[in-house]
């Protein structure tokens, strides 16, 4: 019979540590590489509903912030401004609010919104994405890209190129003075 080979222990024991040290090389260069595939912070918060205080916001005015990348306003319209937009029905194309560019929830109220006083809308043109300004002395929004017309409540006036009617997000009052734009339930 033949005897077996002798081990070399410190040739074995220098192999395990050299894999060991790969391997831990290895984790150390993985871990950051799959955190990166994470969406960031900014990327979360994009999509994420976003708190707004509408206290300081006088009648008449516009406040503007972004949620999802997008402006979108919150307009608190005066007694004289909610009344006007019942006058626009012939106006505008979509006079019923049938069209589908607002929650469920607010389908056929002509002043697509949960209280009259304020309106919420994303800022953005539904005919090639411009966004429109706030006309006060006019009582409408106005793209200057191509020149669509909007009422206050965000609805298309006839004879213009967008299409549609502006996008109202979906939202929930938190309080009086505070709205969480992105969900229409309150978040618990």
């Amino acid at each position: 019979m033949s005897t077996p080979p002798s081990v070399n222990r410190q040739r074995r024991n220098l192999l395990v540590g050299t894999a060991a040290a790969g391997g831990a090389a290895g984790l150390a260069v993985a871990v950051p590489f799959v955190e990166s595939m994470q969406p960031s912070e900014r990327a979360k918060a994009m999509g994420a509903p976003v708190e707004v205080d509408i206290s300081n916001i006088a009648p008449g005015e516009q406040k503007t912030l972004e949620w999802q990348g997008k402006p979108v306003w919150v307009l608190h319209r005066t007694r004289a401004q909610i009344e006007g937009i019942a006058k626009s029905d012939e106006l505008v194309v979509d006079p019923g609010v049938e069209q589908a560019q607002q929650p469920s929830s607010l389908k056929g109220n002509k002043l697509r919104s949960e209280k009259p006083e304020f309106f919420i809308a994303v800022g953005v043109c539904t005919h090639l994405g411009c966004s429109p300004v706030y006309q006060q002395d006019q009582d409408r929004f106005y793209c200057p890209c191509h020149g669509s017309k909007f009422d206050l409540a965000g609805r298309v006036y006839k004879g213009v190129p967008a299409p549609t009617n502006l996008v109202v997000p979906k939202y929930t009052y938190l309080s009086d003075t505070k709205l969480l734009i992105g969900t229409d339930k309150k978040e618990g």
